[in-house]
């Protein structure tokens, strides 16, 4: 059970003023990578600095490829990281206008676009049920229970309608807490380190 949410993206730049917003497929593309994942997730940090080093950002991605702190990356872990972020994931997300990536300066900043956004890890599953469809099963549940306990249909008869009421609020409240954590738990900026990337996720495409 999870969510499928993200917000379009809008156009970032004049350059793209007439490219429209990305398409849900777009998006599951540009996420369907582990380091494009990383690399937003460390630019939509709120407590980091809007342009970043790309040595920087290729020895965190390093670090958190290979489980390793920061300080103990290898030159060649960093370097062979950094080879592909600049010759590849930087190019292709700055393309879809999410950042700015100047290859002179060897920096990249998230664009106005990508501040704007909330992205979940659940739409690169994208095989889980949306939360859309999970509370309106629930909606559909709690109305076949109602019913059948203001009716007094068996089995429903067998409680008070103010005990299945009580069942109702301690379900609904029980849905909204876990959806709250499994958002927070699965959105990308929140928190020191990504949301779980396992092996689903690299399935979806080459690092």
């Amino acid at each position: 059970m999870g969510g499928c949410q993200a917000q379009q993206f809008g156009d970032s730049t004049e350059s793209q003023s007439n490219r429209g917003v990305l398409t849900e497929d777009e998006l599951f593309e540009l996420l369907s990578n582990q380091r494009r994942r990383y690399i937003l997730h460390t630019l939509m940090q709120t407590d980091t600095d809007r342009t970043v080093d790309i040595g920087t950002l290729a020895q965190r991605i390093a670090a958190w490829e290979d489980g390793n702190a920061f300080d103990e990356v290898s030159s060649t872990d960093r370097k062979r990281v950094y080879t592909a972020l600049q010759q590849t994931h930087l190019p292709k997300l700055d393309t879809a206008g999410v950042v700015d990536f100047d290859r002179d300066r060897g920096t990249v900043e998230p664009t106005s676009t990508l501040e704007d956004v909330e992205i979940y890890m659940d739409v690169v599953r994208g095989r889980e049920i949306p939360w859309s469809d999970y509370y309106l099963g629930l909606t559909t549940l709690i109305a076949i229970v109602l019913t059948g306990a203001t009716l007094e249909f068996w089995p429903f008869s067998l409680l008070s309608t103010s005990a299945w009421m009580v069942f109702v609020v301690v379900t609904l409240g029980v849905s909204a807490l876990a959806h709250r954590y499994l958002a927070r738990r699965n959105r990308l900026g929140i928190g020191t380190d990504p949301p779980g990337t396992t092996l689903e996720y690299d399935e979806l495409g080459d690092r």
